[in-house]
């Protein structure tokens, strides 16, 4: 069975159980900005990617527009199943989707073998959503802030898709605790595989928010956190991973692996 995941930067996936094809909080094409405006926070993807072929679902973590971008959502079909987050399923509803359900914390969905079961995520500021996905083909933890609920028990999962870096405000501290949580994570799942999310990607970002932005962490402290049997990729948007041929490997990057046409 296929178990593979493509990266598009920033928080944006595509995961593929088996031919069941699950769009994660995608930002493919056109800015991304916060409020108050772009004078305050601004970015631009350096590629645009296309719409992913086939796709099943469409899975939102936050109702914010670097998870739920609206111009992005503008290029799906309306009539796309989205599972979300309260937040994200009223943005949803609000963009025209017709099909969209909304999970709180320890309730689940089901899509065929796809089970879909939704933690507590980030309080950003109302809480979202993190979720665990389970299918014959693999079984994937993610969530994007780095905030690991309680309440989810110890098992070993295949894959994890986190931060590994923690960004912060001044006064505000850390809003994304990747470095934090990683030792968490690798003792609560030991995961074959974690993909490292949220910061990634070729992505130029500019206004008042990036200049105040403070970073703890790097890419190589996470490396050497690592347990042994997991492994740790830093993901090239467009990269096509075969998470199955990854397991059982300590290595630090991903060798089977094709771009996207």
């Amino acid at each position: 069975m296929a178990f593979q995941a493509t990266y598009f930067g920033a928080n944006g996936w595509l995961l593929d159980f088996d031919g069941c094809r699950i769009l994660l909080d995608p930002w493919l094409t056109g800015p991304l900005e916060f409020p108050p405006g772009p004078w305050f926070f601004r970015a631009e993807l350096n590629q645009a990617w296309p719409v992913p072929d086939g796709l099943d679902l469409l899975l939102l973590t936050q109702g914010l527009p670097d998870h739920c971008h609206p111009a992005t959502m503008a290029l799906l079909d309306p009539s796309l199943q989205v599972v979300g987050s309260a937040g994200a399923a009223a943005k949803a509803s609000q963009l025209g989707f017709q099909a969209v359900k909304a999970l709180v914390p320890g309730e689940k969905f089901q899509y065929g073998e796809l089970t879909i079961t939704a933690s507590s995520g980030a309080p950003v500021p109302q809480v979202e959503n993190g979720y665990l996905l389970q299918h014959p083909a693999g079984s994937l933890y993610v969530e994007p802030h780095g905030f690991l609920s309680a309440d989810l028990p110890s098992q070993p999962i295949d894959a994890v898709i986190t931060p590994v870096l923690d960004l912060g405000l001044p006064l505000v501290g850390a809003f994304v605790k990747g470095k934090q949580v990683l030792p968490q994570l690798l003792e609560r799942f030991q995961p074959r595989v974690v993909l490292a999310s949220t910061s990634g990607g070729d992505v130029n970002y500019e206004g008042l928010l990036t200049r105040i932005l403070w970073q703890k962490g790097s890419m190589e402290e996470a490396a050497g956190v690592m347990a042994a049997g997991s492994r740790l990729i830093d993901p090239v948007p467009g990269v096509i991973y075969d998470l199955q041929a990854a397991q059982g490997s300590t290595s630090s990057s991903c060798s089977t692996m094709k771009m996207l046409p």
